[in-house]
């Protein structure tokens, strides 16, 4: 049913003025005595807020000491790789995870090696015994907790203590005992068990990544929230007002079923420490007075926007429990400006020249943790002395955890075999382990739906039983159908799955698709996003890094290039820069276009293809495109599922039928079409069904048998097939409606050519696109290859056909042109 939400014109016309309300601006007055005497704080917390503090600012010493002097505590260590510190920012971290549990997940920037800290040492601190022991000895099969045991200490909480210092400084250092096996380094670190999620070295790159772990949180019902910590710089960054946007969008109150409604629970934590790197964001790189004016207008509440004076731990504390309080009840998101000044350069190198050394010299004279530990002497919290022992504590425990990490006996570097095998899991879920459907997951049941049912009335074959004539897609089962027939069965077997993109519910998605998914899927499952590419993505990362399964959908493969962060810094990495204990299971579904011109008709496989991480289908018969999409949608890998606009209404042409039950087909192997013995065709994509065309004029006109073998993946890619097909025929051609220059073709070639060179007859021919701009609908016969282009290259590079004549100029002297030209 369509959504009810009429736009009235007598409302929308109206006269009116909008009050956006007020931010508050650093309200936290009270002492420490107050927090004290009303029972919110205790003495021992207090003195622990110092402790976690000072424990954090030894650790970010230790590290700028070892950069610029090769030493720290006698020990010397020559650190190569990256080191943001966050030195004058400990109240701010302490203060932020000081209420937050397990279950609250906290992501940062590339500056967050105290916010990690201050998270694990909160949960260390309300973990019983019995469940940290289990967290050390399981984590990493026990090789971090086997590195510290080698300096045992006295009790659990000591010990986990050690775990937590040694597992990042040792991520840091690129050590297999790190968190995340040394894949991540400084500025990826995080460790699940504590809620530490990924640090990020894009800026603002936390933020639509949050988003989507808050949207976890919300359509599957698990406790707690989601803290996007991002700089004040990053307010400058598309991404992250599109975050700001998905998180407060209307259809979460106005649409989505009660129990599943509301906003989302997602704090997104501006740490303004003035600076991206050397631009000052107030006054110099942005235009705003105070960062917390950003969320005025951006929902009904201004995300309960509020500027916190980061320089005092009470005061965080305070922001995050009344704010926790207004996400409980259903009101988030919420944005908080946290003033929390960098005393240390953006890094070591960096000799601050952008900015005043009296500005320094000021903010070193409020420096928040003498600035708090006079509050707990002052109010009889604390002695001088237990300030001292505290330090003397942060010392001992980081001093520890680096003679560890930089031993290279007790600390070990991975090996490239290894690193290898993080790259892909290459897992499927057992179909019989999933997730049982919860009543709000659908809206009826499968059978009862009005596309599964117009669907079983047509031919699961493409071909008429008496006459071997085509069917055309109303008679048959076409491409969009088997995939929503794969899409629509995963979606009734794993209640973890949501799909969401450009126009998925009510238009039925761009090429329909989803059609008749409307009204078997509620809103939290099936839902238009905003026209958001970046945040589509993130939002997918996080709630696939939370446990969930992601369907999103771009609608236009031009369309990546709006996401490209998200599909190759994040989508694309966080398997291998996690080790492997992060899965990524997000199926982003693109088409490639024609008819529509310069921006609308690109195919962009080549691009996807050459970033590590990423799994590359592109199916061009209706069989494939269901055993491919649920071999997708049953892994935990990342996969770019590629669909040709041409090809959507292609009944089966290769297969006896499409089958009605679910089956899977192997990502990466490609599949023999037509068999041959003269010369063999790959292709990707809609070029199967030209390549089709151009083998039968070889057959019928020129006597020439063609093998055509149809990639089906880009990657992964096992050439058995291709090289077993060159062994007979000698000659290989390969084609895509991808423009020629750059295109994973010649990686194909290339490949095939070392792989095959002895079996070949002579050089691997390629026929791509031109190297233009793809033209409008009239003049797209000049760009897109056709089975004159293929018969053109036979004829002049693979194989003289008698009384041919060439349509196209493919001599040498031609092709040096366009090369000279950029053509």
């Amino acid at each position: 049913m369509v959504k009810q939400m009429m736009v009235v014109p007598e409302e929308v016309r109206r006269s009116e003025t909008i009050q956006l309300g007020s931010i508050a601006v650093n309200s936290y007055h009270r002492t420490l005595g107050e927090e004290i005497s009303d029972g919110r704080l205790t003495a021992a917390n207090a003195l622990r807020i110092y402790r976690d503090m000072a424990t954090i600012r030894e650790f970010e010493s230790m590290l700028d000491q070892i950069k610029k002097t090769g030493s720290y505590q006698g020990i010397a260590y020559d650190h190569k790789g990256p080191a943001h510190l966050s030195i004058g920012q400990e109240a701010a971290a302490v203060g932020q995870s000081f209420l937050l549990g397990v279950d609250d997940h906290v992501l940062g920037s590339h500056r967050s090696h105290g916010e990690f800290l201050a998270k694990g040492l909160s949960c260390i601190e309300k973990l019983d015994d019995r469940t940290l022991d289990t967290v050390m000895k399981g984590y990493l099969d026990g090789n971090t907790l086997r590195a510290i045991e080698r300096d045992p200490s006295s009790t659990t909480e000591e010990t986990a203590v050690d775990f937590l210092l040694y597992g990042l400084l040792a991520e840091i250092f690129g050590r297999a005992p790190g968190f995340n096996r040394g894949l991540g380094g400084s500025m990826h670190a995080f460790f699940l068990p504590f809620g530490v999620f990924p640090n990020n070295a894009i800026v603002g790159g936390s933020a639509d990544i949050a988003v989507g772990c808050a949207l976890h949180k919300r359509v599957q019902a698990a406790p707690g929230i989601a803290v996007a910590n991002i700089g004040d710089a990053s307010s400058g960054c598309g991404p992250v007002w599109e975050a700001m946007n998905f998180a407060t969008m209307g259809q979460l109150w106005n649409l989505w079923p009660k129990g599943y409604n509301g906003g989302l629970p997602v704090v997104l934590c501006f740490i303004n420490n003035f600076y991206g790197m050397g631009g000052q964001t107030k006054g110099e790189t942005m235009g705003f007075e105070r960062l917390a004016c950003l969320g005025a207008g951006v929902n009904l509440h201004n995300l309960h926007a509020e500027t916190i004076d980061g320089n005092n731990p009470l005061a965080v504390i305070d922001a995050f429990r009344r704010k926790m309080e207004i996400i409980a009840a259903g009101d988030g998101p919420v944005l908080l400006e946290v003033i929390a000044y960098r005393q240390s350069g953006h890094s070591p190198s960096d000799a601050s020249a952008y900015r005043q050394r009296e500005e320094i010299d000021l903010w070193r004279q409020i420096d928040p943790i003498a600035e708090f530990g006079r509050r707990l002497v002052e109010s009889a919290a604390a002695t001088e002395g237990e300030l001292e022992t505290c330090r003397t504590w942060a010392t001992e425990k980081v001093t520890k955890a680096c003679k560890l990490a930089v031993d290279l006996e007790i600390s070990p570097r991975l090996e490239a075999g290894p690193i290898a095998r993080f790259m892909f899991c290459h897992e499927e879920e057992n179909v019989d382990e999933l997730p049982d459907l919860r009543d709000s997951d659908v809206l009826k049941p499968l059978e009862e739906n009005t596309r599964v049912q117009a669907i079983a009335k047509k031919s699961r074959s493409g071909r008429d039983a008496r006459t071997g004539t085509r069917l055309a897609e109303g008679k048959a089962v076409s491409l969009r159908d088997a995939l929503f027939e794969a899409i629509i069965r995963h979606f009734y077997a794993d209640s973890r799955l949501i799909a969401y993109g450009e126009e998925n519910r009510d238009w039925d998605g761009a090429f329909a698709v989803y059609r008749g998914m409307t009204e078997a899927l509620p809103y939290h499952r099936l839902f238009n996003s905003p026209i958001s590419e970046a945040a589509i993505v993130g939002t997918a990362v996080g709630y696939a890094m939370e446990g969930g399964r992601a369907l999103i959908e771009l609608m236009y493969c031009d369309f990546l290039g709006r996401a490209g962060d998200e599909i190759f810094n994040q989508l694309a990495k966080w398997q291998g820069m996690s080790g492997g204990e992060i899965k990524m299971p997000v199926v982003l579904r693109v088409s490639v276009g024609s008819k529509y011109g310069a921006q609308h008709s690109q195919d962009w496989t080549a691009l996807c293809a050459h970033i590590p991480g990423l799994k590359v289908v592109f199916p061009a018969t209706p069989y494939d495109a269901k055993g491919l999409m649920t071999s997708a949608l049953r892994g935990n890998d990342p996969v770019i599922f590629f669909e040709s606009q041409r090809v959507y209404g292609e009944t089966e042409q290769f297969r006896d039928e499409v089958p009605v039950g679910d089956y899977t087909i192997p990502i990466g192997i490609p599949d023999v079409k037509r068999q041959g013995s003269d010369l063999t065709i790959l292709t990707i994509g809609a070029m199967l069904y030209r390549a089709v065309a151009a083998a039968e004029r070889l057959e019928s006109e020129f006597g020439v048998s063609t093998e055509i073998i149809d990639a089906r993946s880009l990657v992964p890619f096992d050439y058995s097939a291709v090289i077993e097909s060159v062994k007979k025929t000698g000659r290989l051609l390969v084609t895509s409606d991808a423009c020629e220059r750059g295109s994973f073709l010649h990686t194909l070639a290339s490949n095939a050519q070392q792989l095959a060179f002895d079996h070949l007859d002579g050089p691997v021919t390629v026929v791509g696109a031109r190297n233009w701009i793809t033209p409008c609908a009239e003049l797209e016969d000049l760009f897109f290859p056709d089975e004159e282009w293929i018969l053109d290259a036979i004829h002049t590079q693979l194989l003289p056909l008698g009384g041919y004549e060439p349509t196209t100029d493919r001599s040498g002297a031609y092709a040096m042109r366009c090369h000279r030209e950029g053509l």
